[in-house]
């Protein structure tokens, strides 16, 4: 076990202690769904379903960065590392990607005005495409109606 004390005096304990401990104790990452025996994309992304099926062995060698990336049992939840992912998507131009980080952002609880404001502060150093990109996001998000409550009285 390798600890040490970070710069408030914390006891800090490092990332592959992390990983070996929540490895034994915790269930696989949720970044990936078996379909008929190979990896599915989290996201829907049809390319990573095509790739599933024509190399399954390079899909299944991705899939552990991805869970390392993007998977549970880290110090930054998944809510805001979608919302790093969403930025840089959005600065890239990827609409398709800003949609599908977007979704997953939500289901694990992100509001509707965080990831504005993550846009918002990702538009900084992007520009207006990157505004432009992660605003129409939200505009489709909300036309599928993302955020939909059904109140009971």
């Amino acid at each position: 076990m390798i600890t040490g004390t970070g710069p408030q005096g914390r006891q800090e304990t490092t990332m592959s202690e992390k990983r070996d401990s929540s490895a034994k104790a915790s269930k696989p990452p949720s970044t990936a769904a078996k379909s008929g025996g190979k990896i599915a994309s989290p996201y829907g992304y049809p390319w990573a379903d095509w790739l599933a099926r024509e190399d399954p062995q390079y899909a299944a060698a991705r899939q552990p960065v991805s869970a390392l990336s993007v998977g549970e049992g880290k110090e930054l939840s998944i809510k805001h590392r979608e919302m790093v992912i969403i930025g840089i998507l959005a600065f890239r131009g990827r609409d398709d990607g800003v949609v599908a980080h977007m979704r997953r952002a939500v289901e694990h609880g992100a509001t509707k005005r965080e990831l504005l404001e993550a846009i918002q502060a990702a538009a900084v150093p992007g520009g207006g495409p990157t505004l432009s990109a992660g605003v129409q996001g939200l505009m489709k998000l909300e036309a599928e109606g993302a955020w939909t409550f059904v109140t009971c009285f």
